[in-house]
């Protein structure tokens, strides 16, 4: 069996951001969203926004990165690629100037043939159908719609107007809404518009000087309301679904929903299953602004953005979760435990396959090295990815060791570096859109290190030695399928990008426990008045590590998920607590269940469903 962990395990490159809203700061991070995956001549792509290559893949678990030509828009955000017959068609995102389609029979080496485009898109996305007609769909705007137009298949030009295909209503779809657990409602427009004045007052701007074009997008920034964007289309025993992203990529709630058609350019009705893809717990949450694509055996998938935004609002990864058409037509796609490793089998895929391996390594002691205050080794078990262990020098040998406390049959590991704040220079020119002015890492950097364990604390055996690598992987990803017996397991780092002082966010143990399942959750739910929020409280027990929360609209169709952990200190101590939880992603209309898991090392112990 073939394993992968989420983030997937690829270079993502950095990024020298100069924001203009950042007054002339720079910041430094990696960054990868907004994938397009597709199935071309027997292997798999995806294309990132901001890598300046392509990912490929022929089992879905293993990536190589490769460099995309330089002719192609690689500055531009939110690359759309999407195959027809021989060629595979590519294009991306600019404001304000004509976009342009390009198209190739060979994705690495090209060529690839220009086709000149006639309007400005953000968020692009194609749709061959089954007729030989080509339908294309954009929008990424918290005060416009997602649009969608005919083009003539060879010029590519428009062949109808565009249509409004769906905009966002955050107070009747609950998700819709904006920040962490989206915590807030659309401002009013006496509140934007105050804010809007004293705007321009602080930065002394004169209104009537502001080109009228841009007064609705300045306005758009105080709106609170969610942006909608990120389309993409598939068809399915003659439906169409187009899937859009919302609320904000910077948030743990990014998410895809889904509206239905019976025709490419609607009208669309929302689907019962919304957002479809959702995962806002975990290491590293976030399911936004991504793609679905059938692989060879004819299994679903869909890709999307995963979220750590600490060192820029974009600092981004990508994941990969199982999706499917149920027995109605309905699209979903499962991320319960959507950052635990996961079986890729040859042949058929069950989608709703629970895992193999469970965390061990939550909330265990960690020694290390040496640390910068505040950033000490326990950030590395916390299952956290926005905290991690910074080392105080940046001499080579550096490392931290996580007891498990006892031996253990480990099967996998997931070392998760990060990044904290650089102090170093761009290494080149600043570029790109006025709005995302950057310079994208070019070099081929390397991350070394080596993993070592012990069943004593003595005697020390390899188990990944990379003091050698030639690549630089920041979400590295160890599987020893038939265990190996440990105790103590310790990370030495050897050489980083930059030669910094080194950050992990997680060193991640999967196995499986001995002891016993956590007991059934006891759990109370009811909804908040306007119908938009699953209030939950969960009677946290100490044999249990964290809950996974379920809901769906039907009582056999728990598709949504949100997986949380106990705190670290209730674990520790081996103490009950009880959790109180808001869930804040339901859709007004619906009716829904519910239901609690418990997990631990040992196992995943199924809850009660009950009716809210």
């Amino acid at each position: 069996m073939k394993y992968y962990c989420n983030p997937i395990n690829v270079p993502y490159r950095y990024q020298f951001n100069m924001d203009p809203r950042s007054h002339g700061k720079l910041q430094i991070d990696r960054e990868a969203a907004d994938p397009s995956m597709i199935l071309f001549q027997g292997k798999y792509y995806i294309f990132a926004s901001m890598n300046l290559s392509v990912w490929v893949s022929e089992d879905m678990v293993n990536w190589e990165s490769y460099r995309l030509p330089d002719n192609l828009p690689l500055y531009d955000y939110a690359p759309d690629a999407r195959v027809c017959g021989d060629y595979v068609y590519f294009c991306a995102s600019k404001k304000g100037e004509n976009c342009n389609y390009y198209r190739t029979k060979d994705i690495i080496n090209g060529p690839y043939e220009e086709i000149p485009g006639t309007f400005d898109f953000w968020d692009p996305n194609l749709f061959f159908d089954e007729d030989g007609r080509v339908y294309f769909y954009w929008g990424c705007s918290n005060i416009t719609s997602v649009w969608g137009v005919e083009l003539d298949p060879v010029t590519m030009v428009p062949k109808t107007e565009r249509i409004d295909l769906l905009s966002g209503n955050a107070y009747e779809r609950g998700y819709e809404r904006m920040g962490v657990d989206h915590c807030e409602f659309p401002k009013s427009e006496e509140e934007v518009e105050m804010m809007f004045q004293e705007f321009v007052k602080q930065n002394g701007i004169i209104v009537d000087q502001i080109p009228k074009q841009m007064i609705p997008q300045i306005r758009g920034m105080f709106t609170r309301r969610a942006f909608i964007e990120g389309a993409w289309m598939d068809k399915q025993n003659g439906k169409y679904y187009l899937q859009y992203a919302c609320p904000g990529a910077e948030y743990n709630v990014y998410a895809d929903g889904v509206y239905m058609s019976d025709s490419p350019l609607g009208p669309f009705e929302l689907a019962k299953n919304n957002p479809f893809s959702y995962h806002p717990g975990g290491f590293m949450p976030g399911a936004g602004h991504g793609s679905t694509m059938w692989d060879k055996e004819g299994n679903l998938w869909h890709t999307s953005t995963m979220r750590i935004s600490v060192n820029h609002q974009f600092e981004r990864r990508v994941g990969i979760w199982p999706a499917g058409f149920d027995a109605d037509g309905e699209l979903f796609c499962n991320q319960n435990y959507g950052d635990w490793p996961r079986a890729v089998a040859e042949g058929y895929n069950d989608p709703w396959k629970e895992p193999d391996w469970y965390l061990l390594s939550y909330a265990k002691p960690v020694k290390c090295s040496s640390n910068e205050e505040g950033k000490g080794a326990e950030k590395t078990v916390d299952e956290d990815s926005q905290t991690w262990w910074r080392a105080k020098t940046a001499e080579s040998g550096q490392w931290l060791e996580v007891d498990l406390e006892q031996v253990m049959d480990v099967r996998a590991v997931q070392i998760n570096f990060a990044d904290d704040d650089l102090p170093i220079a761009s290494p080149g020119k600043i570029q790109g859109s006025v709005t995302q002015p950057r310079y994208i890492e070019e070099r081929e950097l390397c991350t070394r290190w080596k993993f070592e364990g012990s069943t004593d604390g003595i005697e020390y055996f390899t188990i990944e030695d990379k003091s050698e690598a030639v690549t630089d992987l920041p979400h590295d990803f160890i599987v020893r399928e038939n265990g190996i017996q440990v105790r103590f397991l310790r990370l030495t780092i050897l050489e980083i990008p930059y030669d910094v002082a080194p950050c992990i966010s997680g060193v991640r143990v999967f196995g499986l426990g001995d002891g016993e399942k956590a007991e059934v959750p006891e759990f109370t739910a009811k909804r908040s008045e306007d119908r938009l929020d699953l209030l939950l409280t969960i009677e946290g027990k100490k044999d249990a590590i964290g809950y996974n929360i379920l809901w769906g609209h039907e009582e056999n169709k728990l598709y949504h998920s949100y997986q949380i952990y106990r705190d670290t200190e209730d674990v520790q101590a081996k103490k009950n607590h009880v959790i109180k939880k808001r869930i804040g992603a339901l859709v007004k209309a619906q009716e829904y269940f519910v239901r609690v898991d418990s997990y631990n090392e040992n196992g995943i112990t199924k809850g009660q469903v009950v009716r809210l």
